[in-house]
């Protein structure tokens, strides 16, 4: 990462949270708060004007929801700097998962609860910024569940150009494992697991790990309670 400050705007329709949420970050040396808005709407304006890395977006706020300001952020029309757009992480007070489907789907990077601690959300915006998924444990268990409940597709052609160790690393991902755990698992180096994830993420043309672990489930490469996510 660079030595510039991860640039970041917080939405949310509550101004104690966004105070809160902004004392936190803008403790840190390497986070500064350059736009504030109070719906989708406005986030949408705010990424445009202020060009952040990390949106903090809140999942309910009147108005544009959210959910719909992060499919907008993320689409080419906002003309932000960046042609892949800023990483997005939707807190939330509401450990639901069709929150957590729909934010991923709509391109989100992550998926925070808001009872998470200071510490916990410094270091989710840095892990976002870093290009990183952030789901957390409660979240990623209710994500596997709902497609415990849903039907695979018969066919997996989106995922014909992986090489069988790039679709082993996919598997992995899913399960919620780290670079590292996955390097550990597979007995190579961390490096190599990147190179793999960078493989697999340009292939697929997706633009981080969250929309990974989307395409491993939706196309049935996991198969939610057998290869999902240990609920220690």
């Amino acid at each position: 990462m660079s030595d510039r400050p991860i640039r970041v705007v917080i939405a949310d329709d509550q101004a104690l949270v966004r105070a809160g949420f902004k004392m936190i970050l803008e403790a840190q040396p390497d986070i500064r708060v350059v736009g504030e808005a109070v719906n989708g709407a406005g986030a949408v304006d705010e990424v445009r004007r202020a060009q952040p890395d990390v949106v903090l977006m809140d999942i309910r706020m009147p108005g544009l929801d959210g959910i719909e300001a992060t499919r907008r952020i993320l689409e080419t029309e906002v003309g932000v700097a960046d042609a892949a757009g800023p990483r997005i992480l939707v807190l939330t007070t509401f450990d639901l998962d069709e929150y957590v489907y729909a934010a991923l789907r709509a391109g989100a990077s992550g998926f925070l609860l808001k009872d998470t601690t200071p510490e916990g959300l410094v270091a989710a915006v840095r892990v976002i910024a870093a290009g990183d998924q952030l789901l957390a444990p409660t979240v990623m268990r209710r994500f596997v569940e709902r497609f415990a409940r849903t039907p695979m597709p018969a066919s997996t052609p989106a995922l014909e150009s992986l090489t069988a160790r790039e679709m082993e690393v996919l598997r992995l991902m899913a399960r919620g494992m780290s670079n590292a755990e996955i390097a550990e698992a597979l007995v190579v180096s961390e490096s190599t697991v990147k190179s793999h994830v960078a493989h697999v993420l340009a292939k697929l043309g997706l633009r981080d790990r969250a929309q990974a672990v989307v395409v491993a489930y939706e196309t049935g490469l996991v198969h939610a309670g057998a290869d999902g996510p240990a609920t220690t």
